[in-house]
């Protein structure tokens, strides 16, 4: 099962293309300014370690890391200069065991499994020191993405929700029509092409010597698939940012930054999802969001990367939307009545009412589960078993679904009252 996962896994990476750009030149950037990592700043990132988390392939536990933390900062600081200023990466910093973690559907089919990448702990402290002056880097130059929520400081899935739909309903109530298209990569993050993705680092005004480290971290990387204690042989690792790795996210929205740019239309990102829409009265609106779709795809084809057309779909808002049919590529995208978007479910009416169905669902099975596997009322028990398992579903991006109609409200309220009730 570990060969057949890793065989898939390796199959869906982009062929490493020849890098042909001079090493030695470096232009577009910060000049090539020497990174100095304090000892202090070591030991920080060391006593942050999540002593339960797994180890690497070089079997470091974050656990003794942690606990030697004082004793080993001033090496590992000398180590982190070196590798970073002379631009060489160890060989167990760029090797990663796998562990595929199921998604949805059948759980026979290879292509429901997320590769997450287990790679060296010393690394990854590396990493986290690094993406701090990255991202430093990133905003002096002020190219940082406006329109991205995902993995970025002070965003999240609500504020992407939130501040697309607030011009999407302010579009509604004046009358329009309005047409939203949700737009899904195919295996986005193990696809980026590195040749690609250092181009853009080098545009962005990082660090060079960073640079040059990250070309090198990419570089040569080789995977394994662990599961159930078995290990499988090893595999070239061509494309990709690794998932599970420090850098990996914060590469990736770096390498979208320019996805969507010239858009007519509203569109945001989370990470590799995107969504678009606009106004949808007149053929001169259609043919808007078909030419943003048109620039979106001549982005995917220049870079390197897949839209999955069957999960790109399209939903008509408004009481007299004409419905007009919009292609991606070569591909009609098909109509949905209702989206999960975000882990929140929206339809056509935009009304919530399915959405808080969905969450009564949810927090009556895990009230099911905690009736029959808790034999004790006492509310001591019972308070914080409520707090960690059942108000996440309440609570959820709530301030975006929160229910218009008292007949949700008393659903909502009414499996808050059976949860009282078994204290």
């Amino acid at each position: 099962m570990a060969q057949y996962l890793n065989k898939y896994f390796a199959s869906v990476f982009n062929k490493a293309k020849e890098d042909r750009r001079d090493n030695g030149s470096m232009t577009n950037g910060n000049e090539d300014m020497e990174v100095d990592i304090t000892i202090s700043e070591v030991e920080a990132k060391l006593e942050q370690l999540n002593g339960t988390k797994s180890g690497g392939p070089d079997n470091l536990h974050p656990r003794i890391l942690k606990e030697l933390a004082h004793e080993i900062a001033s090496p590992l600081a000398r180590i982190f200069n070196e590798s970073v200023n002379s631009g060489v990466v160890p060989y167990d910093w760029r090797i990663a065991n796998i562990v595929p973690i199921f998604k949805k559907g059948k759980k026979s089919d290879l292509g429901n499994y997320r590769p997450v990448s287990l790679t060296s702990v010393v690394c990854k402290v590396l990493e986290k020191i690094l993406k701090e002056k990255v991202v430093k880097d990133i905003e002096v130059s002020g190219k940082w993405d406006k329109i991205q929520h995902g993995f970025t400081k002070g965003r999240s899935c609500q504020t992407n929700l939130i501040s697309f739909f607030e011009k999407v309903t302010d579009f509604l109530d004046k009358g329009n029509t309005v047409d939203l298209i949700y737009l899904d990569f195919s295996k986005a993050f193990d696809t980026v092409p590195h040749g690609e993705l250092l181009v853009k680092l080098e545009k962005m005004g990082i660090n060079m010597n960073i640079e040059r480290w990250i070309r090198n971290w990419l570089k040569l990387r080789l995977q394994r698939v662990l599961l159930k204690g078995e290990l499988s042989g090893w595999r070239e690792v061509t494309s990709g940012v690794p998932q599970g790795s420090v850098l990996g996210p914060i590469l990736f929205n770096l390498f979208i930054t320019d996805l969507g740019t010239k858009s007519g239309s509203v569109l945001i990102k989370f990470a590799d999802d995107t969504k678009l829409g606009g106004i949808a009265n007149l053929e001169k609106d259609w043919d808007i969001i078909q030419e943003d779709l048109d620039d979106l795809v001549n982005w995917s084809n220049s870079n390197r990367m897949k839209f999955n057309s069957e999960k790109c779909k399209v939903m008509h808002l408004g009481i007299n939307n004409k419905n007009f049919s919009y292609k991606l590529g070569t591909h009609q995208l098909e109509v949905t009545e209702e989206e999960k978007d975000l882990g929140v479910l929206v339809d056509r009416r935009m009304t919530m009412s399915h959405q808080c169905d969905m969450a009564v669902k949810k927090i009556n099975v895990v009230l099911g589960y905690i009736r029959r596997s808790i034999s004790s009322r006492d509310k001591k028990v019972l308070v914080p078993l409520y707090k960690a398992l059942v108000r996440p579903h309440l609570e959820y991006c709530v301030q975006f679904w929160s229910p218009m109609f008292k007949k949700d409200e008393f659903k909502l309220e009414q499996v808050q009252r059976r949860a009282t009730r078994m204290i």
